[in-house]
């Protein structure tokens, strides 16, 4: 289910586990995969909790746990020429019940990354490339893929579309000079917008940099638990 309350048809790969009994039952694969087509036609963070008691009850199982990984697509528009174009992103929702009970989503954003030293060394133009964002947040309240998409590009130098004409191909790559990010600045932001949003309850932030020039990749993390601790050695200070 989208956040505008339509339903968009994807593809996803499921994983369901239970901690089974000493003895297991010899039709295990046959009653998880008859669960779940239970629940197929409705498939959502929502009912994960039912679908996950359903699968525990039947195996009388101390805990369950769920995965799914799907490709979720958002309309968008470009920036100056206002064309529609659909773009994908990679969406993770996994969680249980029992023990290590809650549930996460995980998004992949592509963004545009610029170096910050090379627009400083360079007499004209800096090098730049596409970075992935995977945001992953544990909430209190229900929130979409959308709201964590969104919150990650606007962290970037500039956010990626998927259709773009040469008015808006200027607009991207000057948008992107006028605001050089690294990976680390990234994460950063990131991170500040993860803590200020009310339903956000844990959260953790990668980001690689697909380098344009260098044969490696940058890559930079931080999660919930680094903040805390570092802010605590801070007040100790």
């Amino acid at each position: 289910m989208q956040k505008d309350g339509k339903i968009q048809d994807t593809v996803a790969t499921i994983s369901l586990q239970v901690q089974t009994p000493a003895v297991m039952q010899a039709n295990c694969i046959a009653s998880f995969t008859a669960i779940l087509n239970n629940y197929i036609d409705r498939i959502s963070v929502s009912v994960f909790p039912d679908l996950l008691a359903e699968v525990q009850e039947f195996f009388k199982s101390r805990s369950a746990r769920i995965e799914m990984s799907f490709p979720y697509f958002l309309e968008k528009e470009a920036p100056v020429s206002a064309t529609m174009s659909l773009m994908e992103y990679s969406c993770i929702f996994s969680g249980g019940i029992g023990e290590n009970e809650g549930f996460l989503l995980t998004v992949k954003v592509p963004v545009t990354t610029l170096c910050p030293c090379s627009k400083e060394i360079s007499e004209a133009g800096a090098h730049n490339q596409r970075a992935e964002v995977t945001l992953g947040a544990r909430f209190k309240k229900m929130i979409w893929a959308e709201d964590l998409i969104h919150l990650v590009e606007q962290c970037g130098s500039c956010e990626l579309f998927a259709l773009l004409k040469r008015p808006d191909e200027k607009f991207v790559t000057e948008t992107a000079f006028k605001n050089p990010m690294f990976v680390e600045d990234v994460v950063r932001k990131v991170a500040i917008h993860a803590m200020e949003h009310p339903n956000i309850t844990w959260f953790s932030v990668g980001v690689e940099s697909f380098e344009s020039i260098h044969k490696h990749s940058a890559y930079a993390y931080v999660d919930s638990g680094d903040i805390i601790s570092e802010a605590q050695t801070i007040c100790r200070h």
